[in-house]
């Protein structure tokens, strides 16, 4: 028959159950996060709350067929009205802003799909700045061309910049 662990022996390894829990619980933490796709803005910001960090503000999503004539990377007159009320909001801010592209839309004749969806963001861009964002506050990142959101075409994205 064996003789017991020594205590010092239990002692020195307790610390390993203890770490192997908090790397699970982070591993959960990140799926959890992965997996909520849309809502995972808001998730974040009530973690921030809960750990008493200041509320982080929601980024807006637009259709790129809502904002631009079709095929290109030319703002509607509601496109140029969507982005001026959008760029009042942000102007009451400081921080930097971030736009970014999810999903293509299908080219026309004068571009492929990777260049309009590229040229939309520049024009985006272009647009809040044109409205009284300074240039340094702008960001342009992320031309992620997987299928955005079920099929929806291009959807922009215009949040503040957390890096």
């Amino acid at each position: 028959m064996s003789a017991p662990p020594a205590p010092a022996m239990v002692r020195r390894n307790r610390w390993a159950v203890s770490f192997a829990d908090l790397l699970l619980l982070l591993l959960a933490f990140f799926v959890l996060l992965q997996a909520s796709g849309q809502r995972r803005d808001v998730m974040l910001a009530g973690l921030s709350q809960q750990f008493g960090g200041r509320p982080m503000r929601q980024g807006i999503e637009l259709r790129a067929a809502e904002l631009f004539v079709p095929g290109e990377a030319l703002l509607t007159g509601a496109g140029k009205a969507r982005l001026t009320a959008i760029a009042r909001e942000f102007s009451r801010e400081s921080g930097g802003i971030e736009v970014r592209s999810h999903g293509t839309d299908p080219a026309r004749q004068r571009f492929d799909d990777w260049d309009l969806a590229a040229a939309r963001l520049g024009a985006v861009a272009r647009a809040l700045r044109a409205e009284g964002i300074a240039g340094s506050r702008l960001a342009i990142r992320g031309l992620d061309q997987a299928e955005g959101k079920a099929g929806q075409g291009q959807v922009i994205r215009i949040a503040p910049d957390v890096k």
